[in-house]
């Protein structure tokens, strides 16, 4: 009796499923992801074996090596506020695209009259400007204003994201909403240039300041 034969056939897997999961995945991390701007200054910080990590709702004030200093602030809504209260103060105007385009930008070291014309450069312009850094002396002391209504409006932005995640449930640990005042100043920098900072931060009674360096291995 002859034998049956059964067509052979190669097994074929479906992968539309994991396509379509690849470009979801794809697009998430595009939908999520902070593009990190870029930064006007580039310092080269002491080492130590610290190991904390910056946290959120940070202040930040950075010293070049030639003693430049300039600002900047984590939390966009905190930004945008701060740009408000410092244009009351210096009688300076800015347009609304100019506070969101502000809120959104990374480290800044100009003058309060510089700063619109800087606002509306492309990132990659701000990058190159050779600017003189935020004025801190006795006459023009603009950093301080920029330290002191920064905490206010970091205080007001922390207060806001505590109270939300209460009302989700949550049982927040208030001090991890207060705002974080950090120092970077680069290995090069003369310490004066660092201590007038410091200075400006204890006229200010915010005393909690912590120093940026690059981690390395604690001795065995």
């Amino acid at each position: 009796m002859p034998k049956i034969k059964i067509p052979k056939g190669s097994p074929s897997i479906d992968m539309t499923p994991m396509v379509d999961l690849a470009f979801l995945l794809v697009t998430f991390f595009m939908l999520s992801a902070s593009f990190r701007s870029d930064e006007p200054v580039q310092v080269s910080t002491p080492s130590s074996i610290a190991d904390k990590i910056i946290p959120e709702n940070v202040i930040m004030v950075t010293i070049d090596k030639g003693g430049r200093v300039f600002f900047n602030m984590s939390n966009p809504e905190a930004r945008k506020e701060l740009l408000q209260n410092m244009a009351g103060k210096y009688k300076i105007g800015f347009s609304q695209e100019q506070l969101e385009k502000f809120g959104f930008m990374s480290t800044f070291g100009c003058t309060m009259r510089e700063l619109p014309s800087y606002i509306d450069m492309p990132g990659q312009e701000r990058a190159r400007v050779n600017t003189k850094g935020i004025p801190l002396d006795s006459l023009d002391n603009q950093l301080k204003d920029w330290i002191f209504y920064g905490n206010i409006a970091a205080l007001n932005t922390g207060q806001t994201a505590y109270q939300e995640a209460k009302l989700k449930g949550e049982s927040p640990d208030p001090n991890d909403f207060k705002p974080k005042y950090v120092l970077r100043v680069d290995g090069g920098a003369v310490y004066a240039h660092a201590q007038n900072v410091i200075n400006v931060f204890r006229d200010l009674q915010l005393n909690n300041l912590n120093f940026v360096t690059t981690t390395e291995l604690a001795p065995q």
